[in-house]
């Protein structure tokens, strides 16, 4: 690796009452069960930041160093990127005073919540942007906590230099079998590692190939057996994760998403504008170069376009 990311083609087209308007460019890859690449486009093997991606492999990190969680659902949690729902905030702020913490110790900013109807009720309701709305603040709870268990302090946990943050760059680069090629500051003020296509799409194989009882298969459980703490009751990653048994899936910003299914394979792809409206319909293409079908594949395999109110075309994948 080491070279800088050359972009990608054309993935999926934006179609206005039977005309292309646009057109959205990405890289995308698929493993078999083996972890061998069976299809792609693009450029795979430079290195993009998966963003919250990389989550499921930081909550190995955090578990490997000692994080006391035994409950699946908290696992899911601190791997999440969660919609600010009521339950995500009661169960983050649960595990901070279980710690003798508050929300003030999480290094997030403050934010409302990423879920439309998660958001538009605190406004309802008075409320303004809190550190334990923002979509990483489980994330950060588990940082925290594990910085507890390890005897790690807590000021700087979120710096690259600190303790915590170099395990949890080890369980990255070992997952994806590669180094990172660069890190970055996330937009939760956590460090992003930056790794190829190919390396991310591995370490979702691996997650859902370990063994039961290891720390991979824990967290693969745990996300798989709570989406919807892991993205909300409408998320995008939740819903497949429902709706294809045995799928483990999680967005990343600027259209990244990294999904596997065992015995099956893994995909992960990422839209070079950033379009989360484009990251679904090229999934489910690439899903089904692998024979996965569910009717949750036939929900995303296209994102309507509106006019007046009405749909006038779509978003569909042309990979």
């Amino acid at each position: 690796m080491g070279k800088t990311y050359e972009g990608g083609v054309p993935l999926a087209e934006v179609v206005r009452s039977g005309f292309v308007e646009g057109v959205h460019r990405g890289s995308v890859v698929v493993l078999d069960a083996t972890g061998a690449p069976v299809a792609g486009a693009g450029d795979v093997t430079s290195p993009i930041f998966p963003r919250s991606s990389n989550k499921p492999m930081q909550a190995i990190g955090m578990l490997r160093s000692g994080l006391p969680l035994t409950d699946p659902a908290d696992v899911a949690l601190i791997s999440a990127s969660h919609a600010g729902e009521e339950f995500h905030v009661e169960r983050v702020g649960a595990l901070l005073r279980r710690a003798g913490l508050d929300e003030e110790a999480l290094h997030c900013p403050p934010d409302l919540p990423v879920g439309e109807a998660a958001r538009e009720a605190v406004l309802r309701a008075g409320g303004g942007a809190r550190r334990i709305q923002m979509n990483c603040s489980g994330k950060h709870t588990g940082m925290l906590l594990t910085c507890l268990a390890a005897g790690w302090p807590l000021n700087g946990y979120w710096q690259p230099e600190h303790p915590l943050q170099q395990r949890l760059s080890a369980a990255i680069e070992e997952c994806t079998g590669e180094p990172a090629a660069a890190v970055g500051v996330d937009g939760c003020g956590a460090p992003v590692l930056a790794v190829s296509l190919t390396g991310l799409a591995g370490a979702y194989l691996r997650l859902v190939s370990a063994e039961p009882g290891t720390v991979e298969r824990t967290v693969a459980d745990a996300m798989r057996t709570y989406p919807e703490l892991v993205g909300g009751t409408q998320a995008d990653d939740t819903r497949l994760m429902r709706g294809v048994p045995g799928l483990l899936a999680k967005v990343g910003a600027e259209g990244v998403i990294a999904a596997a299914v065992p015995g099956v394979g893994a995909v992960a792809l990422k839209i070079d504008d950033g379009a989360g409206r484009a990251r679904m319909p090229v999934l489910v293409a690439a899903l089904r170069r692998l024979g996965v079908e569910a009717p949750v594949l036939t929900e995303y395999e296209d994102v309507p376009l509106l006019g007046g109110g009405l749909p006038v075309g779509a978003v569909r994948p042309v990979w």
